[in-house]
């Protein structure tokens, strides 16, 4: 197995023992303080599959409803989706879906936070994500070619490495 390093200048990987052995990281020993994540990803879409989006008469139903709820199912269960990461039951997750006819397609924020001893990234990561697979879903019958992405992190606050916001791009 890979050793995990600390190199100057950088930090460990923090799901590797210093054997490069894969591991949860321990948070029992950390306070427990207010901690937020935003992330946001878009869908792109044919204009087809936009007038269906927004003008209604899909017959799976309402996209942005049904992705919504997927979203902030998918950010409850990140911890049971991706490995390593802390179930966090007491999470709470928003989603605000916007349709943009600029990409054409669906604009997706998604606001995690808790008062807890680990971080909500990767919940409001999943939650996004979970929300565009959804409407990908609710959609594909008119576009298969749709595409996801990017999904990224916009912000963080909380915790040891305090507040981190991605700049402007």
């Amino acid at each position: 197995m890979a050793r995990n390093p600390k190199r100057p200048g950088e930090a460990p990987l923090t799901h590797l023992n210093p054997e490069g052995d894969a591991g949860m990281v321990d948070v029992t020993a950390k306070a427990s303080t207010a901690r937020l994540a935003v992330a946001e990803g878009v869908l792109r879409c044919s204009p087809d599959a936009y007038r269906v989006l927004v003008g209604g008469g899909n017959p799976k139903g309402d996209v942005e409803q049904v992705a919504q709820v997927a979203g902030i199912m998918g950010g409850k269960r990140a911890g049971e989706l991706i490995p390593l990461c802390h179930v966090l039951p007491a999470a709470s997750v928003s989603v605000d879906i916007q349709p943009d006819s600029a990409l054409p397609g669906l604009r997706v924020t998604a606001t995690a936070s808790i008062t807890g001893q680990t971080g909500v990234e990767m919940e409001a990561l999943t939650a996004v994500a979970v929300a565009l697979l959804a409407a990908y879903d609710m959609l594909k019958a008119v576009d298969r070619g749709m595409t996801i992405g990017p999904i990224r992190l916009v912000e963080k606050s909380g915790g040891r490495s305090g507040s981190w916001r991605r700049d402007s791009q």
